[in-house]
């Protein structure tokens, strides 16, 4: 029998009102997996990740991050590959999956995590800490359930 999610059924009843409380949601968010940083965004007809939500960006780096094209940064390659991208450390890391921009956030771990509805997708969560870290697969299949938990919720009518 699946465990139940405690964090999506705290989730769930934020997304009742039209906007859902983004925030809200951010912060239990935060609090669940103990990040400073918190972005929510939403996919739009324009084919491009537009930010909902964020929590603890200064603003420089809002700036560059308010519209992500599919395929870049962390967000858009986890929107691409429809599946959770992580890195250990931004202010270090070659991959090439972290945009310039990024380190000017001074965090280290970081996870992003597409919110699908099936194969649809709706945007993507985002968390990260000041310190190097690296997400277990559990936190980043925790952070599946509750971007699809949103992405059903944000279904067409």
């Amino acid at each position: 029998m699946a465990k139940p999610n405690a964090l999506v059924d705290a989730v769930t009843p934020h997304l009742t009102s039209n906007p859902p409380a983004w925030p809200a949601i951010l912060e239990l968010l935060s609090k669940h997996f103990d990040t400073v940083v918190g972005t929510i965004h939403l996919l739009r007809d324009d084919g491009l990740l537009h930010i909902a939500a964020q929590r603890g960006l200064p603003p420089p780096v809002l700036d560059k991050v308010s519209v992500i094209p599919i395929g870049k940064g962390m967000a858009g390659i986890a929107a691409e590959r429809r599946a959770p991208v992580q890195v250990c450390n931004l202010q270090t890391d070659q991959s090439g999956v972290v945009r310039p921009g990024a380190k000017m956030t001074q965090m280290e771990g970081s996870l992003a995590a597409p919110m699908l509805d099936g194969d649809r997708l709706v945007g993507v969560l985002g968390v990260a800490k000041p310190v190097a870290y690296d997400f277990t697969e559990a936190e980043q299949a925790r952070l599946l359930e509750v971007g699809a938990c949103i992405a059903r919720r944000l279904r067409p009518r």
